[in-house]
């Protein structure tokens, strides 16, 4: 396991492209038959990649988290942006299409992640936080929970956001997260930018063509800086960080959300005109 340490706005003016992307950008998730991590001392979210291929892969236990399983204090949400598959949690097997959602709550003890087909593998994006009381494991199809319809054709930003795990849908301790697809001919997402002091966020773009890529912002918006993204890669968004890209093609991303408060709308906007 992976650990990135917090790191305030203070520190992102010094740091080269080579060190943000060392903090921010998670690059190899998806390993092939592996399960990938990231423990961010931002809010203790820890990000997970996992792409069974030649058989199932057992979610492991991670010595960094001291627990004798992985969710023994902890909760997590699951979405699929590879090939059908399926998780099977203590014994109950929840098949997972792409782009849906599996909420897993504190206490599941054996976790085993598959695939449908080894020539399509499934792709397995978890996000994970400590929780405090057991919420029951709960599937989203793809599409399903609350969907929102945001933005305007006229600023290359119209989007479907679907909110799968949320104060008013699947419960959970502290997660929130669903997903958001671009309409076509839009490319900005999440613009005008906001922050949210009370919360990490991680991103993960997908459904990204494999030439193409996402110019992210992030730092803080009076000085912001940029990562270049790839397909299946993942930012970590610190609660001080503005969160927004721009797409050179069509994709996808994975929100999801860590601390204190739940309410989706609990953000401080910053006008693109304001920003530096």
């Amino acid at each position: 396991m992976e650990q990135r340490y917090a790191t305030s706005p203070e520190h992102v003016p010094g740091m080269d492209t080579a060190e943000l992307r060392r903090r921010y950008l998670v690059e190899n998730l998806f390993v092939d038959d592996e399960v990938a991590s990231v423990y961010t001392h931002h809010d203790r979210v820890v990000l997970l990649g996992a792409s069974p291929v030649t058989g199932p892969i057992s979610l492991p236990t991670f010595p960094e988290i001291r627990s004798e399983f992985f969710f023994e204090h902890r909760e997590a949400g699951i979405v699929n942006v590879g090939g059908p598959g399926a998780v099977a949690v203590d014994g109950t097997s929840y098949g997972l299409a792409h782009g849906a959602c599996l909420y897993i709550g504190r206490g599941a003890v054996d976790v085993v992640l598959s695939s449908s087909d080894p020539s399509e593998p499934a792709r397995f994006y978890l996000v994970s936080a400590p929780a405090h009381t057991t919420y029951p494991t709960t599937l989203v199809e793809p599409g399903g929970g609350i969907v929102r319809e945001l933005g305007d054709a006229l600023t290359s930003n119209r989007r479907t956001l679907n909110q799968y795990i949320h104060e008013n849908g699947v419960r959970s301790c502290q997660i929130v997260m669903g997903v958001t697809t671009l309409h076509p001919g839009s490319m900005w997402n999440t613009m005008p930018a906001h922050t949210h002091d009370r919360r990490t966020e991680a991103y993960l773009y997908f459904d990204l063509a494999p030439e193409a890529r996402i110019i992210h912002l992030m730092g803080h918006p009076s000085e912001t800086r940029h990562l270049i993204v790839a397909d299946q890669q993942a930012i970590i968004s610190p609660s001080w960080s503005v969160h927004s890209g721009v797409g050179s093609a069509s994709y996808s991303f994975v929100w999801a959300m860590a601390g204190e408060n739940q309410s989706f709308d609990d953000m401080d906007g910053f006008a693109i005109a304001d920003m530096r």
